[in-house]
């Protein structure tokens, strides 16, 4: 089989800068790829976090001007990646994250920022560094989305395209004053070019040209079809139904491996599952609740948002404390739900604790401590915290909308006879549903036997990159195939 040289365009990426999923999918791609030979090399911007790590980084590429700015392409490897690094200064030379400023809010040049990030993609693309040929270009949400859009209106010949919908809610809308500032040709701001609401619209944009759109999940794929899931842009997705697909996400199992973290009390295994109450009692005592294996531990790592459904829970939460559970809550957000949380600890102590903000290391510790990870989403593109959870035996409860309908087998009354299920599933997202759910798994943990199995059958479950790496590897060979 051939190699094939994909660019893969991204925001963040981990180990190097992470705010969302998009970092762990961006960064576990390229190793999940070269199994299929697959060569990635992933162009992000060089904010100072990432500059910082850079192994001998050699610019390739300089701009005068882009976007206004000088800037330059450097070529380097960090955290294990073969990265091509956008430094551009006047844009990403700032603390803190790549989106918002001190004040929480999106940085006024957003719109450059991150055109300048596509068109440095679409030139790469198009061969501006000697000896670098990419057979595919694959953008990754609004931030990268102008590159198939670039390469459309450069005309000639060009690499075939891929656009990712990580989260179809997260657009990149701008004015129309936006089209000259990015060297966009006027006769772009019509309904099947960029225009969007009398604006651009970046992922607009992107959908229109890019050869081929995935999102995170199959289920996802066709939600996103429809006005209640679609943002708008629904329309635009049916009429590009047959270019769209799902490939549900995977996660990183060397990272995420209960046997081998280090970042846990106790180290275990589906063949050791015994060994893991280690890790609920370490974690009950760094969260100041009743160090007790009796309570089912639940837990939530998440941004606390209305998309994330962490109002049902916190409305559920009196409920919780009366069936003898217990609570441990790592995020942030709103800070009406962050108060919320807060008082409830305080009027629940050992039985519900919460942590603002987020770590890393901790959510591993988590993962492997909790009996059941809560997620309860309004919408929910692919989610990976469920599928940490199924890694850990942490047992889900979630919402039945996109990737989590699609990772989580529901332990139904079949599914238990069978011997298959992996966790709960509740429908719709509202508070009546989750109060159920909750009371299904608790009786599920009163029934030590079938709690074992369901554990187990969720730490076996492939959860890897491996299964979606193929699909990507087939997509991308299909695409190749296809002249531009």
């Amino acid at each position: 089989m051939s190699s094939l040289s994909v660019l893969s365009i991204a925001s963040e990426i981990y180990p190097l800068i992470k705010t969302g999923g998009l970092a762990d999918v961006a960064g576990a791609l390229p190793e999940a790829l070269a199994r299929e030979n697959v060569a990635i090399r992933t162009l992000i911007p060089g904010y100072p976090a990432v500059m910082a790590k850079l192994e001998s980084p050699t610019p390739v590429h300089v701009y005068s001007s882009l976007m206004g700015a000088p800037a330059r392409v450097l070529a380097a490897r960090a955290g294990g990646l073969d990265l091509f690094v956008l430094d551009a200064p006047q844009f990403f030379g700032r603390p803190g994250n790549p989106y918002l400023d001190v004040g929480g809010r999106d940085w006024p040049d957003n719109d450059l920022r991150f055109a300048a990030l596509a068109r440095a993609g679409a030139d790469l693309g198009k061969g501006a560094v000697a000896n670098y040929a990419a057979d595919v270009v694959h953008a990754h949400d609004w931030q990268g989305a102008l590159a198939p859009v670039f390469l459309h209106y450069d005309g000639g010949r060009r690499p075939r395209t891929v656009l990712t919908i990580h989260n179809i809610a997260f657009q990149g809308h701008f004015p129309a004053a936006t089209l000259g500032a990015i060297g966009l040709p006027a006769h772009a701001m019509q309904i099947d070019g960029v225009e969007y609401f009398n604006g651009v619209g970046y992922l607009k944009g992107g959908l229109m040209f890019a050869d081929r759109i995935t999102t995170v999940s199959p289920t996802y794929a066709r939600e996103i079809m429809t006005p209640e899931f679609g943002m708008a842009l629904d329309g635009l997705l049916r009429v590009r139904a047959d270019a769209v697909e799902g490939i549900v996400n995977g996660i990183d199992d060397s990272v995420w491996n209960p046997a081998t973290d280090s970042e846990i009390a106790v180290n275990y295994s589906a063949l050791r599952i015994e060994m893991r109450a280690g890790n609920k009692a370490a974690l009950q005592r760094r969260f100041g609740l009743t160090v007790s294996s009796d309570p089912a531990l639940v837990g939530v790592i998440s941004r606390l948002t209305a998309q994330k459904g962490l109002d049902l829970l916190l409305a559920e939460l009196p409920d919780l404390v009366a069936h003898g559970a217990q609570l441990a809550l790592l995020g942030s957000g709103d800070k009406s739900l962050e108060e919320g949380f807060l008082a409830a600890a305080q009027n629940h102590p050992g039985a519900i604790a919460c942590m603002i903000g987020y770590d890393e290391n901790l959510s591993h510790l988590m993962q492997a401590g909790i009996d059941f990870i809560v997620v309860p989403s309004r919408f929910e593109p692919c989610g990976l915290t469920q599928l940490y959870g199924l890694r850990y035996g942490a047992t889900p409860i979630v919402a039945r909308v996109g990737g989590l309908a699609d990772t989580v087998i529901d332990a139904n009354d079949a599914a238990l006879s069978a011997g298959v299920a992996t966790g709960l599933q509740f429908s719709p997202p509202s508070a009546p549903s989750l109060a159920h759910a909750l009371k299904r798994a608790f009786a599920l943990y009163a029934d030590e036997a079938a709690m074992r199995r369901t554990r187990l059958n969720g730490m076996r479950a492939d959860v890897s990159w491996r299964g979606p790496a193929k699909q990507y590897a087939a997509l991308y060979r299909t695409l190749a195939r296809t002249d531009a």
